[in-house]
């Protein structure tokens, strides 16, 4: 069996992929690779089951939101345990249409993952068995890590410099 490496895995996903799988990078040694959400199950699949892959693991799912670009990024890492490499794949969407497949078809684990990042991005897993808030209440209206909301009320009088002799 050949060595799994970030080499390795780099070849195979552009072997398979081509120009669908870019923004390949390894800060920290951490391998990060960057895909579109209409292909997003496909790499995830062949990342888990691919012989010289293997990622079967899903560490975790979460997102980042990118105010400047209106873009959030839907970041998957994968573990291969074996081998002992991981990998971070990111799908960027746009804020306004925050939408994506669901890897519940991939890994059960992938449930509350998902709606995690629904109820603190937004984000929508399309095909979802059960997609609700996790950790927030159903009436709260925002999604509270969306960058578009003041750190701090505005209004707060006692955050006022003059009660400060500022």
């Amino acid at each position: 069996m050949a060595e799994v490496n970030n080499s390795s895995v780099i070849q195979l996903l552009a072997d398979r992929f081509g120009a669908k799988v870019s923004g390949v990078n390894e800060p920290y040694g951490l391998l990060t690779v960057e895909t579109t959400k209409d292909v997003i199950i496909v790499v995830l699949t062949y990342l888990k089951e691919t012989e010289g892959a293997k990622f079967s693991f899903l560490t975790d799912i979460t997102a980042v939101h990118y105010p400047d670009t209106k873009h959030i990024a839907v970041v998957y890492h994968l573990h291969n345990m074996v081998n002992k490499i991981r990998i971070r794949v990111k799908v960027f969407i746009h804020e306004q249409t925050p939408s994506i497949p669901t890897a519940t078809v991939l890994w059960n684990g992938a449930n509350w993952m998902e709606r995690e990042t629904y109820d603190f991005f937004g984000v929508k897993f399309e095909g979802h068995p059960d997609l609700r808030r996790i950790l927030n209440m159903d009436e709260l209206n925002v999604h509270p890590m969306l960058k578009q909301y003041p750190l701090e009320d505005p209004n707060r009088v006692d955050k006022k410099d003059e009660y400060f002799g500022r």
